[in-house]
């Protein structure tokens, strides 16, 4: 591996995002017994995106679980083991299969420390893969993310970066209550710098990628790569941007984006799933009510278009927004 020093004199390595996630795990595992593993072909295969690989080997199968192919058995099992104090993490191959376990997410997992007076805790992890870009169709393509945002009693973390990818998962296995966790698909391979030395990063707490002055873009997952490459053709025009990356949605840091629009002015909202009733009306309305008086243009919103993800590449690409949506969007309130 790569290796750098950074200023603070922290030693970093350079990793993918699949790694990272993977060395979460390991080190969550080894620090805590209670800590298991539970997912379709996640022990001899390793996982779909072989996040787990090797983790079987290490810790036996005990904790590091095949389960059958039913999502609603696998969450629910996750629930009765978290209530009796185990850390189960828990891997839905991809986040449309996940519906299959609503009722389990939503009206068990996200409600029980609610219904008990926090008497029962839930620590419970579900990792699942959102997102399109591989040509996996209308089935096994969609960013779901606005719909857990929607129940209260659930956290929602989404890594763009294999350095946010490792902290967030360390956090979200410690904490207390249901995590939904949702990595893309197409960001398993993408390479990092992460430190060497342990580390977590606390949720509700955005990242600014990059610091400007003329407009604020605000970014989830694969779209904050999206947006970076954007704002370098809008400086070349220009248009100095800052780029915030919420890491989670849920808590969510609205501290960050208000401070950003009331420096700007002006805010792009850019996420994957689609625009009608994405997360990014519940920023825009957020800004509405809290900083109207610093707005000076129309908040715009890029999202995918309201139609099932396609399977042909050039339906796909046409559908999901891209650094052209995002330079457009921008240049309409300029």
């Amino acid at each position: 591996m790569n290796q750098e020093m950074r200023k603070d004199g922290v030693h970093m390595k350079e990793i993918t995002y699949k790694d990272a996630l993977n060395e979460a795990l390991r080190e969550e595992m080894t620090r805590d017994p209670y800590v298991i593993l539970m997912g379709e072909d996640i022990a001899q295969y390793g996982g779909i995106r072989r996040v787990t690989a090797g983790l079987m080997d290490k810790f036996g199968e005990d904790r590091v679980r095949d389960t059958p192919i039913s999502e609603s058995a696998i969450v629910g099992t996750a629930i009765g083991m978290a209530i009796t104090g185990m850390r189960p993490v828990v891997e839905i191959s991809y986040i449309d299969f996940s519906l299959l376990a609503f009722d389990q997410i939503v009206n068990q997992a996200a409600k029980i420390p609610y219904m008990t007076g926090g008497q029962i805790k839930l620590p419970l992890v579900i990792r699942t893969q959102g997102g399109a870009g591989a040509g996996s169709a209308a089935q096994h393509s969609q960013s779901l993310e606005a719909l857990f945002a929607h129940i209260p009693g659930l956290k929602i973390a989404m890594p763009s970066t294999p350095y946010d990818a490792k902290g967030l998962l360390k956090t979200a296995i410690r904490d207390n209550t249901p995590v939904i966790f949702i990595e893309h698909k197409m960001l398993y391979l993408t390479k990092g710098l992460i430190p060497e030395e342990e580390y977590l990063l606390s949720f509700g707490v955005a990242d600014i990628k990059k610091r400007g002055n003329d407009v604020t873009i605000v970014a989830t997952s694969a779209m904050v790569a999206k947006a970076l490459r954007a704002s370098i053709e809008l400086e070349r025009n220009g248009i100095n941007s800052e780029v915030i990356d919420l890491r989670t949605i849920v808590p969510l840091d609205k501290k960050t984006v208000i401070n950003s629009v009331k420096k700007t002015g002006h805010l792009v909202i850019v996420h994957e799933a689609c625009k009608f009733c994405g997360i990014g009306g519940e920023i825009a309305a957020t800004v509405g009510e809290e900083a109207f008086d610093y707005i000076d243009a129309p908040i715009k919103r890029v999202g995918a278009r309201s139609v099932p993800i396609p399977y042909a590449d050039s339906l796909e690409k046409f559908v999901i927004p891209d650094e052209r949506d995002i330079i457009n969007a921008v240049q309409e309130i300029i």
